[in-house]
């Protein structure tokens, strides 16, 4: 018995280093051909169900930021997320002097730091606006009751130039939560204080796309199964590809440790 269990405890170790290494947020600058790696693999993948928008202004906000200038509401919290700050770990300090590889120097996030905010929220004071089963392309499929937004992570194509970063969606913003008919529809993007700005983007994808404070993108939602790994991959409890990896490491492991029972069973 006592073989069987350092067996199965150094298989466990095993694991946990595996994993550990595979996954943590060595977010290194790509090298030139990575780069071109990641961008073919975008272009190869563009969703025709949603297409892009293009020639938006975009400008760049980020988790616990205090209101100011044209920003009117404090970031400490998010349309899906009162405590966003405390969640995500901290202040998602802009200042380039604080940050490293897409990531502020203080703390490493608990959540994606390649998000974004769209003018939309889905959800009410009690459950969902009346026009979201209709105008929101995945409700139906994304729905878990009436407390949850089904907007909430979703995936978003972001591009400059030939440089396209991936973010999830995780507020409603700028200046608009209603905006339907431009998140999902036809519409542009209403005239607003901050020259009609109708995507906010965190501290790392500005970093990753070389944006000024304000500047213009094109965006475009996309299935999970369309976004390539990047630095947009590796971090965060909210990220679908750390949520898929932990779960297939829960897998492995389970299926060693029933091995191992069994195999200690027989002799």
């Amino acid at each position: 018995m006592m073989g069987n269990h350092c067996s199965l405890a150094c298989v466990y170790c095993t694991i946990f280093i595996i994993f550990d290494q595979a996954f943590a947020p060595q977010f290194e600058a790509a090298t030139e051909k990575e780069k071109l790696v990641i961008r073919k693999s975008s272009a190869s993948r563009l969703s025709p169900r949603y297409p892009w928008k293009t020639n938006i202004v975009t400008t760049v906000f980020w988790i616990g930021e205090e209101p100011g200038g044209h920003n009117l509401v404090p970031n400490r919290t998010s349309a899906w997320d009162k405590q966003w700050t405390k969640n995500y770990g901290g202040f998602d300090d802009p200042n380039p002097a604080h940050r490293s590889n897409y990531l502020p120097v203080r703390f490493r996030p608990r959540q994606n730091p390649f998000y974004c905010a769209l003018p939309y929220n889905d959800k009410a004071h009690t459950g969902h606006r009346p026009e979201a089963p209709r105008v929101v392309p995945w409700f139906m499929e994304a729905y878990h009751g009436p407390a949850a937004s089904t907007c909430k992570d979703r995936w978003v194509a972001i591009r400059k130039g030939n440089r396209i970063a991936y973010a999830q969606w995780e507020d409603a913003g700028p200046f608009r939560t209603d905006h339907w008919q431009y998140v999902f529809g036809n519409e542009r993007p209403k005239p607003s204080l901050n020259g009609g700005a109708g995507l906010d983007v965190s501290p790392a994808i500005r970093d990753y796309l070389r944006l000024k404070q304000t500047d213009v993108t094109d965006w475009h939602f996309v299935e999970f199964s369309e976004v390539p790994r990047g630095p947009w991959s590796l971090l965060g409890e909210n990220n679908t590809f750390v949520i898929n990896s932990s779960k297939k490491s829960v897998k492995l492991a389970e299926r060693i440790r029933r091995t191992e029972v069994g195999g200690g069973a027989g002799r």
